[in-house]
């Protein structure tokens, strides 16, 4: 079994958790100011995509190193079978990120807050679907209204919204997968990334060839783009540290923070927003406040 990524102190006050939950949920939601200047230089989706997946291969690395889970990466290189699910499992993050960040620079920031708003709904579904979890009413209620805001959404757009629901699907899929592996949450995405590095690194080197690529085009140029390789490591470093240190009804309340920061960066930054998109976002936060009240109320029945 792999380490764990940090010892807390046994002095560490109990609060200490919530604050880092909250800073990995700030960290998400505040991401897409990190691809807007580099939108604003010129650099595009795919670009922005290739660096973010060198520089957070050499970022997660780094941090593999210093928590001595260099074993454990071996470990998953050693075992075909995890390290070809891992690649299968970067192939859609890959997709995830990449539709985010073209939703990101194109406008679409809100409908992009949408799909991690019906992330965890659409975890609850497919957890009763494939895993046979049992669904309580605040479970059905919850989906029955997000379904329903969804359809909400659809009708305010004109059509079906397929960057929120690619974004849900993609990271809903992306969890199934790592959810079925025994590997912790660092090494894994080391090992994804290392997957993820060696076309990026191809197609960069083509990118500058051709006079193309902004890397080089001026020092915070450079800056902005090595800052997507934190940016993408250090929220899921201090996730993997808080969810062994908070119940889930207290994770599943914070993690709407990101969707809420993503969609008012949104909002500020004048992206068009109806009446009848207002709707269906009303009914998308009373589902995930039912979702947060029914995994509170399953966590206090368990410590009965």
């Amino acid at each position: 079994m792999s380490q764990p990524l940090l010892s807390a102190p046994a002095s560490a006050p109990v609060s200490s958790p919530v604050l880092l939950a909250i800073l990995c949920y700030a960290f998400w939601g505040f991401a897409p100011l990190t691809y807007l200047p580099l939108d604003h230089y010129g650099a595009g989706p795919l670009e922005i995509m290739a660096h973010r997946s060198v520089w957070a291969l050499l970022c997660s690395g780094l941090l593999v190193w210093m928590t001595h889970q260099i074993p454990d990466v071996l470990r998953i290189l050693s075992q075909p079978k995890v390290a070809l699910t891992l690649c299968g499992s970067a192939l859609l993050i890959a997709l995830n990120w990449g539709v985010f960040v073209w939703a990101v620079t194109n406008k679409h920031m809100i409908e992009s807050a949408l799909g991690y708003y019906l992330n965890p709904l659409l975890n609850m579904a497919a957890g009763a679907v494939l895993f046979r979890e049992r669904l309580d009413n605040f479970g059905k209620t919850a989906i029955g209204l997000a379904v329903i805001g969804v359809a909400i959404q659809a009708f305010a757009l004109g059509h079906i919204p397929y960057i929120s629901l690619t974004l849900a699907l993609t990271f809903a899929a992306y969890g199934i997968i790592r959810k079925q592996l025994e590997v912790s949450a660092l090494s894994g995405l080391f090992v994804e990334c290392l997957f993820l590095a060696v076309p990026s690194v191809a197609f960069l080197l083509w990118f500058e060839g051709t006079g193309q690529g902004h890397f080089f085009g001026s020092p915070i140029h450079m800056f902005w783009f090595v800052l997507t390789g934190p940016v993408t490591v250090l929220p899921l470093f201090l996730f993997a540290y808080v969810a062994r240190r908070l119940p889930l009804s207290t994770m599943g309340f914070i993690q709407f923070l990101a969707p809420t920061i993503a969609f008012c960066i949104g909002l500020a930054l004048g992206e068009p927003f109806s009446v009848l998109r207002g709707v269906s976002f009303v009914f998308i936060w009373v589902g995930a406040l039912v979702f947060a009240f029914g995994a509170w109320r399953r966590f206090r029945a368990l410590r009965i």
